[in-house]
């Protein structure tokens, strides 16, 4: 069976990363659109990851333009505008697909993890799946779910 450390995805450089680097950490995974309405919840996500990383909490972002094109075409743009505007430092990768032929093999693993409400497939920006440290999929949070309102669960999966 796949886990999430057998995949790969790319670095905003073109770069292969495997994710068996976060083996052993809470992994709070996001799917980002800098023009997206919900986009000041990026604040809150680095919030969290400046809180947690030291306890072991990593958070990636994966920039898309599935949902009305509310992504920079460039990534430069998209990293220096949550960096300028939010102060993102958590790892941003590469833009990709998270529904469809061209869906990135992370969202296909993580949504037949754990479906959403009425179907797999992600239905807009900002949909969140909590990670624990062996690699499952705890739980998947709707774009509407603040940051803030997972962090109790993510304080619970530190402290095992």
């Amino acid at each position: 069976m796949e886990t999430l450390y057998d995949l790969t995805v790319k670095k905003t450089n073109g770069e292969k990363q495997a994710l068996k680097e976060y083996e052993g950490k809470v992994v709070l995974i996001v799917n980002t659109a800098s023009h997206c309405g919900l986009a000041g919840q990026f604040k809150e996500l680095q919030e969290l990851y400046d809180k947690y990383k030291e306890q072991g909490l990593e958070i990636l972002g994966f920039p898309c333009s599935q949902f009305n094109n509310q992504e920079f075409d460039n990534i430069n743009e998209t990293t220096q505008f949550c960096q300028l505007n939010y102060g993102v430092i958590f790892p941003m990768f590469s833009k990709i697909d998270v529904n469809g032929e061209n869906e990135d093999p992370l969202f296909t693993f993580l949504k037949n993890q754990k479906k959403g409400l009425l179907s797999k497939n992600i239905k807009w920006n900002f949909t969140k799946f909590l990670v624990d440290k062996k690699g499952n999929v705890l739980e998947r949070y709707a774009p509407t779910v603040e940051p803030r309102k997972i962090e109790k669960e993510i304080v619970k999966q530190l402290a095992l």
